[in-house]
């Protein structure tokens, strides 16, 4: 059975390309604005509304 989780690489391994490492970076920091954001808007939606506010 395969593992659903890989273990480190190997000492000397190569690293993997650097298109494939850039696409996580942007995929992750793409993901965490985002949810930054709708947690940002729903804690908005919490307050009441003040009046000439």
């Amino acid at each position: 059975m395969r593992d659903i989780i890989e273990g480190p690489p190997e000492p000397g391994a190569p690293p993997p390309p650097l298109w494939k490492r850039l696409a996580w970076f942007v995929g992750l920091a793409l993901a965490a604005s985002a949810v930054t954001a709708l947690t940002a808007y729903a804690m908005k939606a919490l307050l009441p509304d003040y009046p000439g506010g």
